[in-house]
């Protein structure tokens, strides 16, 4: 995700007269601007990762119509590739975003877990899933295991993960082909994940912090970005257009919180310049990960335990004023809805990750009874707290639409989401194998999705609060893993706390 050129803001009296259109839009659309069942939301965001599952499906599998798939993952390389994740609506499975999918769902149990009520053991499933696919990824030293699938073949079938016949093969990095992206990005699932499970299963933590360490020291003493080690298998799909740098102080920073070991702490004092820590500040996503670098430490500088990462905290601030409609530091741009929009595919993967952190900002601001200044204006927590909320009524909602972006929350959401498993028969339907190019006519039929993806958040409209809901328009019609992941700890936050 390249830097985006800076836009110009409204002057501060059009924030209120901002928020009181896009509830007018609301309103108009015939939903209300308050009274989401945000319990309800919680639980259909954590059931869509059961969608996206790879490999044999647990007896407890809730979403029936998907089955067994890619069992035989990474066995042609000798090892056992099974589990994991499909990253969106394809069937191929990418470390990269995965891994930063494992984090995130991660960051929202640390931050919100006693939020979840009954979801938690939900949450904790989704998590393992991914961290019991990262550990197989990661088990020979030196090397990670970023990929299965061809992209290209798969690209080229619109078939059921069930039925798949394109190669799964198999791609890695290591010594002699770095990837301290995907390695970094690893090495914090890792690490976050360890927190989780710190005291629920103390094994399987010391276990992931264990893996974690291994592999952040493989990433940082064989530097390269993987995207320059395995262009033509991964690019342009997960091509790290933001350099690896991100990832090395990102692991790093997910380190020091989950062993508090100092060798974590001096190594981002040590590298803060060499690798970045303030560039492309607004920015959060599976590539970019400085934001929320900038973020996560700052909670100590905030709690007063850490004076001397100060820098990071004055970055964190400078993100944060970024996306306050009103200031003069504005550097995204909002629909006529409201909705934030930064331009590239599959915008709500920004809204998710962007609102995730200035959520979490707010509370640590919050609990050291500050705020954040922009200029000569301050911005309170509630403040982030309310543009928060807002994004998420958004996507449940209250837009010009009137529709939920989540499959299978409300009465209007979209139905013909670009998703293979969702839009071809399932095998408990029709056994009989659908060929690679026999799946197109439901592709391009008009015809609603016959098996619903519940709590899948798409892509979302355009600049313009638009949306085709059609399958061929894969970056409006899309759900990915990373859009979803940030949003289950926003929804347990507003859960029990509707009233921000």
């Amino acid at each position: 995700m390249p830097p985006r050129a800076r836009l110009p803001s409204p002057p501060p009296s059009q924030l209120l007269l901002l928020l009181l259109l896009s509830m007018a839009f609301a309103a108009q659309a015939g939903q209300p601007a308050e009274g989401h069942d945000y319990s309800d939301a919680l639980r259909k965001s954590i059931l869509f990762f059961e969608g996206q599952r790879s490999g044999k499906l647990p007896p407890d599998q809730r979403l029936r119509w998907r089955g067994d798939s890619a069992l035989r993952d990474g066995a042609a390389e000798g090892v056992d590739l099974t589990g994991g994740y499909y990253d969106a609506g394809d069937n191929i499975k990418f470390g990269f975003p995965m891994a930063f999918t494992a984090t995130l769902l991660s960051w929202s149990v640390i931050d919100f877990g006693r939020n979840m009520g009954d979801q938690l053991g939900e949450a904790l499933r989704a998590v393992r899933w991914a961290t019991d696919y990262i550990l197989k990824a990661t088990a020979v030293p030196e090397t990670v295991y970023v990929q299965v699938g061809d992209a290209f073949r798969d690209h080229g079938c619109w078939e059921r993960p069930e039925d798949m016949d394109t190669p799964r093969t198999v791609y890695k990095v290591n010594r002699a082909h770095p990837g301290s992206d995907v390695a970094g990005e690893s090495a914090a699932a890792l690490a976050a994940a360890s927190i989780v499970f710190r005291f629920r299963d103390p094994a399987y933590s010391r276990r992931l912090l264990d893996r974690a360490v291994e592999v952040f020291e493989f990433a940082d003493k064989y530097r390269g970005a993987y995207s320059s080690s395995l262009r033509p298998a991964v690019c342009p799909f997960y091509c790290d257009f933001d350099g690896y740098q991100d990832e090395l102080l990102w692991g790093a920073a997910w380190l020091h919180k989950a062993s508090r070991r100092r060798e974590y702490r001096e190594y981002i004092l040590r590298n803060e310049q060499i690798l970045g820590a303030g560039d492309t500040i607004n920015e959060f996503g599976w590539d970019n990960k400085h934001a929320g670098i900038n973020v996560l430490i700052s909670k100590e500088v905030l709690m007063g335990k850490a004076a001397y990462l100060e820098s990071f905290k004055n970055n964190a601030d400078s993100f944060i004023c970024s996306l306050l409609p009103g200031m003069s530091t504005l550097q995204v741009q909002y629909s006529p809805g409201g909705l934030l929009y930064k331009t590239g595919g599959s915008n709500m993967q920004h809204v998710t990750s962007l609102s995730f952190l200035l959520l979490a900002y707010s509370n640590y601001l919050s609990h050291s009874g500050t705020a954040v200044q922009c200029g000569g204006s301050a911005a309170s927590p509630a403040e982030l707290r309310r543009l928060a909320k807002r994004q998420v009524d958004y996507i449940l909602g209250d837009n010009p639409l009137g529709m939920s972006y989540m499959v299978g929350y409300g009465a209007k959401f979209p139905r013909r989401i670009h998703h293979r498993g969702s839009s071809l028969p399932s095998v408990r339907t029709h056994p009989a194998r659908i060929g690679c190019k026999a799946g197109s006519k439901y592709y391009l039929s008009p015809a609603p999705n016959p098996n619903l993806l519940v709590g899948a958040v798409v892509g979302g409209p355009n600049t313009t609060d638009a949306f085709p809901d059609s399958r061929p328009y894969f970056q409006q019609s899309e759900p990915t893993t990373y859009i979803n992941a940030p949003f289950v700890g926003l929804l347990a936050y507003f859960s029990a706390h509707s009233h921000p």
